[in-house]
């Protein structure tokens, strides 16, 4: 599979952002044709410590934090009721919540996206294939519903979804890809956050999730970009126990494809099966976090 979608030199030797490339003129108008309605809706995951999602599973990747550095700060001390400030300072890692992945955030055999060394990722960060050189990320979005598709409201833990159940979605939307789609991928695993049920470690393990094969429907379709409503992206635990997390290595390393996790996606899926438009102009731009391995959103869909 990897020597099926591999991408690198496609876009030539001093590529940085891969299937991105996709992304033209066209794209961003079909987007735009895409609005009918104008209703707008945030896919991102609130962030706050208490609202946060890690269980410190991955190391170092920690929940928002925030702190008051400013609270009603005069300007001028001896007038302590005229102009005052406020501030707060947020720390948390960039990829605690609904991201997008830098293309730098995978290697293997000592290499990243279109070969890149490994070496390029240093205690400075990604001087190749920084989260930062994806730009804007702006194209039509297209949700393929999986869990709807295929008759229930989320998929099982450890559902491996396959190229047919992409199809089955894609039917479901009633509609054709075409290049520089961004395609969601709704599990229905956000269900585990909802407020009277949240279960983290349901949310976490065992997730349903993309495959190796699919990997090759993406690749198929010259899809953009790719995200999904779970913690993992792919299925976990993965499909052969001595591969870890194959997928993120085709999408990020092999093919250049950014993909991004705990996207929400509940509300947009019923609004798409209420009107039956699956598709709608979105904004996924990453924050200009130069160097970065990956980048908080709060993208937009605007139906």
């Amino acid at each position: 599979m990897a020597a099926r979608v591999r991408n690198w030199g496609r876009w030539g030797p001093e590529d940085e952002i891969g299937t991105l490339n996709f992304i033209d003129e066209a794209a961003r108008r079909r987007g735009a044709a895409a609005v009918v309605s104008g209703r707008a809706f945030a896919l991102g995951l609130p962030l706050s410590e208490a609202e946060g999602i890690q269980l410190g599973f991955v190391e170092g990747r920690v929940n928002p934090t925030r702190e008051m550095v400013q609270v009603n700060q005069p300007v001028n001390p001896e007038q302590p009721d005229w102009v005052c400030f406020s501030e707060d300072v947020v720390t948390m890692a960039t990829q605690c919540a609904t991201h997008w992945d830098a293309l730098a955030h995978s290697s293997y055999g000592g290499v990243i996206y279109n070969g890149y060394p490994a070496g390029v990722v240093s205690a400075d960060g990604a001087s190749r294939c920084g989260i930062h050189r994806l730009g804007p990320v702006v194209s039509r979005g297209v949700l393929l519903d999986v869990a709807r598709a295929l008759g229930c409201d989320v998929l099982e833990p450890g559902y491996p979804i396959m190229p047919g159940d992409l199809d089955a979605a894609v039917g479901l939307a009633g509609m054709e890809l075409e290049p520089g789609d961004i395609v969601l991928v709704r599990t229905g695993q956000m269900v585990h956050l909802a407020p009277g049920r949240r279960d983290l470690v349901a949310y976490t393990f065992p997730s349903p999730g993309l495959t190796i094969e699919t990997a090759g429907w993406f690749h198929q379709h010259d899809v953009a970009a790719v995200a999904t409503d779970t913690l993992v992206f792919e299925v976990y635990p993965s499909q052969h126990e001595d591969a870890y997390l194959p997928v993120h290595l085709l999408h990020l390393v092999e093919m250049g494809l950014t993909q991004g996790q705990n996207w929400v996606l509940d509300a947009l899926a019923d609004e798409c099966a209420a009107d039956g438009r699956y598709s709608f102009l979105l904004d996924a731009t990453p924050l200009p976090l130069t160097d970065g391995l990956g980048t908080p959103l709060n993208p937009v869909a605007i139906k």
